[in-house]
């Protein structure tokens, strides 16, 4: 079974690798069909452009898994990934011929043809691929395979191992464990001894599946003293509940295998690096450009109600740990007590009217900036909550505190959804969580759009 996959998975890479290959040729084809000029360049230079745009689109196209089988079926048509890929491949491309002043006979058609062809043969070879997965059964015998276990949850399983694109294999029998009660019907269901006297006497398997629910997870090292004979391979089905994602988690740590049941792209080098380095850039930029908008803002506060210009709370961030976040006042000076309590509803006595437009346009957010430079938030990510509510919430809503295991931001993708203010906790923290589990620089930069051009205009920002 897994050896399909990876046939396929080697042959989606190599098909995607020589794309580039494929779109220059097309390019230049096109053009002399309109008999115009060719590429305006000789043929060396041709090949050392075509040699660079394959090695930059390998690298991006595994960077955005268009060369990944699983991520086939994880979308619905592929354009997405494709497109970035592609805008990114040509964007390395133009900004090499830019900045070292190469080819500059080159054609402008031409790169723009190349362009618009390596998108379209993408999505066709992804939607050839996916065609051909689907009809895996023509082309290969599927697998045979014994499954350890026969329970509602073995059964369950094998049914989505058995419907699933990628499943490559069929049930040629199940082995009933003692204390389960038999729920498979699809075929014939053996003993532990059973399963011996019949692999002895020549039946043949390519594979065995151990599907057992987590409580059973003790029983696995013994089902492999007996598995060991047979000189199969052995998988295990692990299924933690419709809320967790398990995805490459799994690792060697020394002589201990450890699955990793809560992995945040926090522990990735391209989400420390990456989003670090542009929370900088773009922090700076942000209060050197709002520098003036921020000093007209502060003498504003200060001209038209008594107290402070700044209001500094305390919030939760990432892995918990509470931090001093900054805003610019908008209400009346109360006690800390209060404000630490209190939600801030549609026509709030406390509001300053200033206050009320500041809150509206989110301005008064611009000293989260600083938050961003010192490090306690990020430009995206969930929102901070105030430790009373956080204490609350946890009782409350499930997976409350997994939002936690991402450095908080000024804005957020629940944000950017409407969900703000005194609105849906939960809603909240679904998009959170879909946040966490989708996370990609592409999708900050989404992000912040949307908060630019927002679609909800701030409407529950009281």
């Amino acid at each position: 079974m897994r050896r399909f996959v990876n046939y396929y998975h080697f042959y989606l890479r190599i098909a995607t690798y020589a794309l580039p290959f494929f779109s220059f040729g097309a390019a230049r084809y096109i053009r002399r069909l309109f008999r115009h000029p060719d590429t305006g360049i000789d043929q060396y230079s041709y090949f050392n452009l075509l040699l660079f745009t394959t090695i930059v689109w390998a690298i991006v196209s595994e960077y955005y898994r268009v060369t990944s089988v699983q991520e086939l079926f994880r979308e619905r048509t592929g354009i997405k990934a494709a497109f970035q890929a592609c805008a990114t491949t040509y964007a390395m491309l133009l900004g090499l011929l830019f900045f070292f002043h190469l080819y500059r006979d080159l054609s402008r058609a031409f790169l723009a043809l190349s362009g618009m062809t390596l998108l379209g043969v993408c999505l066709a070879m992804r939607a050839l691929f996916r065609f051909l997965v689907y009809n895996h059964s023509g082309l290969r015998n599927p697998s045979r395979v014994f499954v350890i276990g026969a329970d509602r949850f073995a059964r369950r399983a094998t049914h989505r191992l058995i419907r699933g694109p990628l499943s490559f294999c069929r049930v040629i029998g199940y082995v009933n464990l003692p204390g389960q009660a038999v729920a498979v019907d699809n075929a014939p269901v053996y003993t532990f001894q059973q399963l011996v006297e019949k692999m002895s006497g020549g039946a043949t398997a390519d594979e065995i599946i151990i599907a057992l629910p987590p409580n059973r997870f003790s029983d696995i090292p013994e089902i492999m003293k007996t598995t060991e004979r047979f000189c199969l391979p052995v998988r295990a089905v692990l299924d933690f509940g419709d809320h967790m994602l398990i995805r490459e988690r799994l690792f060697q740590f020394g002589r201990l295998q450890i699955l990793d049941l809560t992995a945040t792209p926090t522990e990735s080098i391209r989400y420390s690096l990456l989003k670090r380095a542009f929370d900088l850039v773009f922090s700076t930029l942000a209060l050197l450009l709002a520098a003036p908008l921020m000093a007209m803002i502060a003498v504003l506060i200060r001209l038209t109600s008594p107290g402070p210009i700044l209001f500094v709370q305390d919030r939760v961030g990432l892995n918990g740990k509470l931090f001093r976040m900054y805003k610019f006042r908008t209400m009346r000076v109360v006690e800390p007590s209060e404000s630490d309590t209190r939600w801030t509803t549609s026509g709030d006595p406390r509001r300053t009217p200033l206050g009320t437009f500041l809150r509206r346009t989110s301005l008064d957010e611009l000293p989260q900036f600083f938050n961003v430079l010192k490090g306690d938030m990020s430009v995206v990510g969930p929102r901070p909550e105030r430790p009373r509510f956080v204490a609350k919430f946890l009782n409350e809503v499930a997976r409350y505190n997994t939002r936690h295991l991402l450095k908080v931001g000024i804005t957020g993708w629940a944000q950017v959804n409407g969900w703000r203010g005194d609105t849906s906790i939960r809603r909240r923290v679904e998009h959170d969580l879909f946040y966490l589990q989708n996370w990609s620089f592409a999708f900050d930069i989404r992000i912040i759009f949307l908060t630019l051009f927002p679609k909800y205009r701030n409407k529950n920002a009281y």
